[in-house]
């Protein structure tokens, strides 16, 4: 079992930049492939950036690509989710979860545990 609590969201300027962070609890951290996703009001929750096991591999969504950087730290069992220039339509709750197989999958149903949310606003 793995509990996932994200934290970093807020309100912010177009442009601007947030860092989010997702602490994990247990002691498997570094065996989970780790994601972040988001959902807007009214659409499907929706991939937006992946990291595998040792943190070499990464994966983005073509909308954050460029602008969003994910990273972990086994030693401290977070997951980090830097996003710059950001846009109005970032606007969403953003998750962290957390996957038991060792390879970057992208769908929502794929992904064993998962945190609570973050509210991230981007302002026009």
């Amino acid at each position: 079992q793995v509990q996932l609590v994200e934290s970093g969201g807020g309100l912010v300027q177009a442009g601007g930049s947030l860092r989010l962070s997702c602490a994990a609890s247990g002691r498997t951290f570094n065996t989970y492939t780790m994601g972040w996703f988001r959902q807007a009001p009214g659409k499907k929750r929706e991939f937006v950036a992946a990291i595998r096991r040792s943190g070499i591999s990464t994966s983005y969504a073509d909308s954050v690509k460029g602008r969003f950087t994910i990273s972990r730290d086994n030693a401290k069992n977070t997951v980090y989710l830097q996003m710059n220039s950001l846009k109005p339509e970032d606007t969403a709750v953003y998750y962290c979860a957390a996957n038991k197989g060792q390879f970057i999958v992208t769908m929502t149903t794929t992904y064993d545990y998962w945190g609570q949310g973050t509210q991230v606003t981007v302002s026009s």
